[in-house]
């Protein structure tokens, strides 16, 4: 079934996103109707021939990175905008990233075409080959890109962007499912001093209703007030609707994935491999394998097969080439088995599954490691059944020099608790980084030995590290 398309706008800052935006929902019919009122809850719809388009009106790079890293899909569509005078600029360039590591179709806006003097079809070729040298190739240039010239101040030619929006949908056969539970991402979050915590959610499929039970990044609810982009009150929220939703317990975290509290209570029947080793529940273990290439995969299995010479102890769930994806932390958490990752990555939302349903990711990039973490799991397996644990994680958020050659990470903790002495390694989209000690630990400018969930913090990190923006810092134990 058609679903209307979520649509983002990204850009260098002053090349006329906001302008944009505020022109497409000030001349909405739909917006004039509740008065304009549209912004407040950080997304909002409008009607062009018939048809919605949603757009999210807060996201710029660093929360639509923020949401992908945390594994939620925010956007169907994003539309890059680029200042017919200024050409491709910096924050042009992390857009660009952005949407080519979201995998998300994408229209190009060449904006202020209304400037005096501007010589329109030069700076066009020029932006045109810019983008080609990033590898976006427009339709002019044989791609399959759209490029719309427009003006955001005087309004001219954002029709054909709207009509190009919903063009790019329907090639794209975005659809959805209204008969479905609700699925959706948070995109706007805070503490009402009247309403209590309030979590603004664009749910991308099946459909929320007042009354429901639901679970947003860990934090449960019940729906006791929900209210359209116009702020009025609605019952229900098909695909594509951002709403303002009241009755969490508390407030969430952007980019945080909603679902159903009855479906998350099915999955904490299904108990982690920690417990089960725990326990004494199994004497084998369970594996799925992921690798780049068949022959890279059967080098692996024949040299895990000796450790089931004598009896069997490694059992093979699932082997296969490619990514690790949602289907295998499925069947892992299920079967309660770990997954080994052999030269591929992890796919953003198969992380953030792993970590709800405790399932344990293991990617390596040199077999003989592989092999010998295995063999650790194996003889600690056979012997009182260790496996290791994630005590604390957090995000960095910046970076600042520290002397000549170090560097400080600026983070932000996400859930449990780091503290000096543990064991730490930094993880970028999966793949590890490197394990590092603590050599310094400061909350503001003061020395500390540890730092919990919600708080900022500063890392020194030894040996150095070549960390970036975006990384997830992990402390962690052997159960």
């Amino acid at each position: 079934m058609y679903r209307t398309p979520i649509v983002t706008i990204l850009g260098h800052v002053d090349h006329g996103k906001t302008t944009l935006l505020s022109y497409i929902r000030q001349t909405d019919m739909t917006a004039k109707e509740h008065g304009g009122i549209t912004q407040h809850i950080g997304a909002y719809q409008v009607n062009h021939n018939g048809k919605l388009i949603t757009f999210i009106d807060t996201p710029g790079h660093a929360a639509f990175e923020k949401m992908r890293s945390r594994g939620a899909k925010v956007a169907d569509i994003a539309v890059l905008v680029v200042a017919a005078d200024d050409g491709i600029m910096p924050q042009t360039m992390e857009a660009i990233k952005h949407i080519q590591a979201a995998k998300v179709p994408q229209i190009i806006v060449i904006n202020k075409i209304d400037l005096p003097g501007l010589n329109l079809k030069i700076q066009s070729e020029k932006i045109k080959k810019q983008l080609s040298d990033k590898g976006i190739l427009v339709e002019e240039y044989g791609g399959d890109v759209p490029i719309v010239p427009l003006s955001a101040k005087t309004g001219e030619g954002v029709d054909k962007l709207l009509e190009n929006i919903l063009l790019v949908a329907e090639l794209n056969e975005i659809k959805g499912d209204p008969s479905l539970s609700p699925s959706g991402v948070v995109i706007e979050a805070n503490l009402d001093k009247f309403k209590g915590p309030v979590a603004t959610l664009l749910i991308r499929n099946g459909t929320l209703k007042k009354g429901d039970q639901i679970l947003v990044g860990g934090i449960k609810g019940k729906v006791r007030g929900m209210f359209d982009y116009a702020l009025k009150s609605v019952d229900f929220a098909p695909p594509s609707s951002p709403v303002e939703v009241l009755g969490l317990e508390a407030v969430p975290q952007v980019g945080a994935v909603l679902g159903q509290l009855a479906e998350v209570k099915q999955t904490e029947e299904v108990k982690s491999l920690m417990d089960k080793l725990r326990q004494g529940e199994t004497k084998t273990l369970k594996v799925i394998i992921k690798a780049d290439k068949q022959g890279s995969l059967e080098a692996i299995i024949a040299s895990l097969d000796k450790f089931n010479i004598e009896r069997q102890v490694i059992d093979y769930i699932f082997s296969g080439t490619g990514p690790i994806g949602e289907e295998n932390i499925k069947l892992a958490a299920v079967v309660g088995a770990i997954v080994i990752g052999f030269n591929v990555k992890v796919a953003s939302t198969a992380q953030k599954m792993a970590e709800n349903e405790h399932v344990l990711i293991r990617t390596y990039n040199i077999i003989y490691e592989l092999l010998e973490d295995v063999e650790e799991v194996v003889n600690t397996l056979l012997e009182v059944g260790q496996l290791e644990e994630v005590t604390g994680k957090a995000e960095i958020l910046a970076e600042f020099a520290h002397g000549k050659e170090e560097k400080i990470a600026g983070c932000r903790m996400l859930e449990g608790v780091i503290a000096k002495g543990q064991r730490i390694r930094v993880v970028r989209e999966g793949q590890l980084i490197g394990e590092v000690k603590l050599k310094s630990l400061k909350k503001v400018k003061e020395e500390v030995n540890k730092v919990e969930k919600g708080n900022d913090c500063g890392m020194l990190f030894n040996p150095s590290l070549d960390f970036q923006i975006g990384d997830i810092v992990e402390s962690f134990r052997v159960i």
